[in-house]
């Protein structure tokens, strides 16, 4: 038997192979470095790590001209695709990363430690916890677990056959279940969350798998251009494929907190620590939905008038269930939480236009896109608004009770204001990034005849505009002083940044948004 050595494009996968390396580091220093010297070594090294594979992720995008047909490469013995869409993906889920590590090493508002546990193997409310506090103790194997993470969330849009990409399912996935467990306040709240996100996410990780194993059964590759040629000559039996898809499906849409599969995301948002809920509901969502475009439109495109109507449904059952419900919330973690499942919806709506750029006409955008430029805008603003919760406060600690935030604007005016700002961009208010975002999404579903879901999607979208700007008046106009009323912690230039570029981008974009829209639309389509 000859051994064939296996070729990888180094030249394109570095920025890969950077976070994994940080990452791997990260774990030495855990065991070498001397406790008091983790944190700044860990942070230190993380932040360098992410900055320089985001160099070098634009280093790649930059070159990608130069691939094979000026569209990328398929490398990495077919596994993985660097083409415009996977690239931009991993500029965008690395930008969320920076500043998720840089809420990860706040102390400031703690009091000189960060909102990760002491020791994780403490029962709450146990002696050993309460001398693990007193003692100042902190996690600092959360740095290597983000970068886990990330590098799984880097895998995950680009990967090109299906071992690959269930292998970057849980390579992103089970890091964060750690992480939802580790919050210093509230630790049974968190515990609980972490749980409820490992079971539910292994109960549809093996949804995946299996309907992986019936695709596979069907086209006999796990090569997505050869499920597209299988589909395309419909080799087999078709009940088969459309099994298997459904199956695949339910793994994806609970990782982008689609209904029926979104129960966990109000109870992982609220339980987890902030830093931690501000990193997962964006760069999660980026890299979920990167992955979803490049299963449905690469390996089942052919197919798309089976799987169509099923994301018809489910789009409008997201849309509906996520702001009809954000209503009744008292909770501004849970709210955005359902907040975030509507903006599944309107991402699922984008999924329903025009995927192919040579299909449309002069001055239209694709529906890949559309999407793209939609999880810029939706990224950017969810983590700087739960950056912006992680600081409201009061005599017990962080708090997102409607009652505490009540007057929060005449206590904190500039808090309040971006944080009002903030949610005018999810709310698609004109002059903000979410205008511009749903106005892409909702267009491209029209032009492809999906005009019953763009129809709920506006109604939905009305009201979220209610909920959002009842909170804007809560935070405003409300006269009284409610006991145990937040205020505004100080935080370090850490939190302060993130927050300012976040707010800063989100204005930028909603004012001038041709730039990003020529980056998308640069960025081309998924290469075959």
């Amino acid at each position: 038997m000859n051994f064939t050595q296996p070729h990888i494009e180094y030249a394109q996968l570095w920025p890969l192979f950077v976070v994994f390396g940080v990452a791997c580091a990260g774990v030495l220093v855990e065991a070498f470095v001397p406790r008091q010297n983790r944190y700044l070594t860990q942070i230190g090294l993380t932040v360098v790590g992410l900055v320089v594979a985001l160099a070098g992720t634009v280093y790649v995008g930059v070159n990608l001209d130069a691939l094979q047909g000026a569209r990328g490469l398929v490398g990495a013995e077919g596994a993985l695709a660097v083409d415009g869409p996977s690239v931009y993906l991993w500029g965008l889920v690395l930008v969320c990363a920076i500043g998720g590590a840089l809420l990860f090493a706040e102390r400031r508002v703690e009091g000189g430690v960060t909102v990760f546990a002491g020791q994780a193997a403490a029962l709450p409310g146990t002696t050993a916890e309460r001398e693990a506090s007193t003692r100042g103790l902190e996690h600092t194997e959360v740095y290597p677990l983000l970068l886990f993470a990330v590098f799984g969330m880097m895998l995950f849009p680009a990967a090109n056959d299906l071992i690959m990409l269930f292998a970057a399912l849980e390579v992103l996935s089970l890091p964060l279940y750690l992480l939802c467990g580790l919050a210093r306040r509230r630790r049974l709240l968190s515990q609980e969350a972490a749980l409820k996100y490992f079971l539910l996410g292994a109960f549809s990780s093996g949804f995946f798998l299996y309907g992986l194993a019936l695709v596979y059964g069907y086209a006999g590759t796990m090569q997505f251009s050869g499920i597209a040629a299988a589909v395309q000559g419909d080799w087999a039996n078709h009940s088969l494929l459309l099994i298997g898809v459904g199956m695949m499906s339910v793994g994806l849409l609970f990782k982008v907190g689609a209904v029926p599969f979104h129960s966990w995301t109000p109870d992982v948002y609220q339980g987890a620590p902030t830093a931690v809920t501000a990193f997962m509901s964006a760069a999660t969502k980026i890299a979920a939905f990167g992955a979803f475009l490049r299963l449905f439109y690469v390996a089942f495109g052919a197919d798309r008038w089976s799987w169509q109507p099923m994301l018809w449904v489910v789009a409008i059952l997201t849309m509906i269930v996520g702001a009809v419900v954000a209503v009744v919330q008292t909770d501004v973690k849970r709210m955005l939480a359902y907040s975030s499942i509507a903006h599944t919806g309107f991402l699922l709506t984008g999924l329903l236009g025009v995927q192919a750029a040579g299909d449309l006409g002069k001055g239209e955008i694709s529906s890949l896109e559309a999407v793209l430029f939609y999880l810029t805008t939706y990224g950017l603003a969810i983590v700087g608004s739960f950056a912006l919760v992680s600081v409201v406060r009061d005599a017990g600690g962080e708090t997102s009770r409607f009652a505490a935030w009540a007057g929060l604007g005449r206590r904190a005016p500039l808090t309040a204001a971006v944080f009002a700002y903030f949610l005018l961009s999810m709310a698609g208010i004109p002059l903000t990034a979410g205008f511009i975002g749903k106005w892409a999404v909702f267009s491209v579903a029209l032009s492809a005849g999906a005009w019953p879901v763009v129809i709920v999607a506006i109604a939905s979208s009305i009201v979220a505009v209610f909920f959002y700007v009842r909170f804007i008046l809560l935070m405003f106009f409300t006269d009284r002083e409610t006991e145990g009323a937040a205020a505004v912690t100080a935080a370090s230039p850490l939190t302060t940044g993130v927050i300012a570029v976040t707010a800063i981008a989100t204005l930028v974009l909603g004012i001038v948004p041709g730039p990003v829209l020529d980056l998308v639309h640069h960025a081309g389509s998924f290469i075959r």
